[in-house]
């Protein structure tokens, strides 16, 4: 047919318009959540609730978004809208393991109640990678043998699954089964040769039996192989320590690199302890929490979940302003060679992640590692008076955080002082001791890398 004026005209199908707006829709859907994604990871809390609205109200429904969703939200302190963007997500797929494991977490950090904790993951599927959620959760609120359980059983269904023979391998060596361990490293190792992750475990399991000669030996070719894994290095450490190979002194003993200093007082107030007292009410603001984070080192306290580096806080930008002094000091401090933190110094840095942790009585960090950092740090807010008595709340280098045969103490401790920084490198074992009394323990803890 020739349409008046004689151009053709193609005719559109009944119900086109409405498939086409569909169609839009599904795109502005999927661009709504996608940028809901990158303002989440920048930081953007706000933002990103702001886009998924938009992405839920062009028709998306995806759990994904539900996820993303969540987390801005929970970043904002709207806990029980963040409960129900997480209920939202796994109503969606209910097998959705990082949705059941950041809302696990969730409900623990509210409440410290471990049943409220395992209350959506008890009802969910019994897959491979729920098991390992349901791992870590027992494992975060104190049921170690019940996670151990949990693991052993999906490693029998699961036998090549690395991050199962992982996990298996990890709980085995947290409750002293070192044999077990290594059978479950050993696996991993079986499962993927060329795993960093799966050669650190057998490091570990070989330390926690005492074959120190062994351990050193593999640990050595991790860390030719990841130069930069600050936990490989920790490893080859420990195993050079037990071995008595002069190496380790070089490593862990130079002076140089552990300093302390306090920061001098940041423009616009009158002297340090009146920007602690402004800085402490700001990180308090902060420590809605009852329960430590799952998979952390913390104990009997609370970690904030926000990039305090990114604040816009006055007080916790001026922080981190103050900051710079020591930290440039430390780095001018190394000189230059070719050891794990030497060779790494560029005379620049940037931060990769700021965190306050807030300790109650009888609180203290496990002795751990920063596997991605370069420098790590504990920066003093507020110290309650058993510092005083040693070491009671002391920060304690050295020791390490994996069983060892024989056990090794601290190399050195450092007793906390209101406004000081330690620095460090992330490789170095640290924790906190356990202290008494009524007063807590407020601090600021950072990595920085070489930029």
């Amino acid at each position: 047919m020739v349409e008046p004026g004689g151009a053709h005209r193609a005719r559109r199908p009944v119900g086109a318009d409405a498939e086409e707006a569909a169609g839009m829709s599904a795109r502005d859907a999927v661009s709504a959540h996608n940028l809901a994604a990158r303002l989440g990871d920048a930081g953007d809390a706000a933002g990103a609730v702001a886009a998924c609205a938009r992405a839920f109200a062009a028709g998306g429904d995806a759990p994904e978004t539900h996820l993303v969703h969540a987390r801005a939200l929970q970043t904002l302190g709207r806990w029980d809208d963040a409960e129900r963007a997480f209920a939202a997500a796994i109503a969606r797929r209910p097998d959705y393991a990082v949705a059941h494991r950041d809302w696990a977490q969730l409900r623990w950090m509210r409440s410290g109640d471990a049943a409220a904790a395992l209350r959506a993951l008890d009802a969910a599927p019994d897959t491979i990678e729920l098991a390992l959620v349901r791992g870590a959760v027992l494992n975060g609120v104190g049921q170690p043998e019940r996670a151990a359980a949990v693991l052993d059983r999906a490693a029998a269904r699961a036998p090549g699954t690395l991050d199962v023979r992982l996990a298996a391998a990890g709980m085995a060596g947290q409750l002293g089964r070192a044999q077990r361990q290594l059978d479950h490293a050993t696996a991993a190792l079986t499962a993927a040769p060329a795993s960093i992750a799966a050669a650190r475990a057998a490091t570990e399991a070989l330390l926690h039996l005492g074959r120190v000669g062994e351990a050193a030996a593999l640990a050595e070719r991790v860390v030719a192989a990841a130069p930069d894994d600050q936990a490989a290095i920790a490893l080859l450490a420990t195993a050079w320590r037990l071995t008595g190979d002069p190496r380790h002194a070089a490593l862990c003993g130079d002076p140089a690199l552990v300093t302390a200093r306090r920061i001098a007082t940041p423009p616009g107030w009158a002297d340090l302890p009146a920007f602690l007292a402004d800085l402490a009410a700001a990180l308090e603001g902060l420590h809605g929490w009852r329960a430590h984070p799952l998979e952390q080192s913390i104990r009997h306290g609370s970690q904030t979940q926000v990039d305090l580096s990114r604040s816009d806080v006055p007080v916790i930008r001026a922080l981190f302003a103050a900051l710079d002094a020591p930290i440039r000091a430390h780095i001018a401090g190394l000189g230059s060679g070719d050891d794990a933190v030497r060779r790494r110094v560029t005379g620049g840095y940037r931060f990769a992640g700021a965190w306050s942790v807030r300790l109650r009585p009888g609180g203290f960090h496990t002795d751990h590692v920063h596997p991605a950092g370069w420098l790590s740090s504990a920066f003093y807010v507020a110290l309650p008076d058993a510092v005083a008595r040693a070491p009671q709340g002391w920060l304690a280098l050295g020791r390490p955080g994996v069983p060892t045969r024989p056990a090794l103490a601290p190399l050195r401790h450092i007793r906390p002082e209101a406004g000081m920084v330690a620095l460090f490198p992330s490789y170095l074992w640290h924790g906190t001791e356990p202290f008494d009394g009524e007063a807590t323990r407020l601090t600021v803890a950072f990595d920085v890398v070489p930029a």
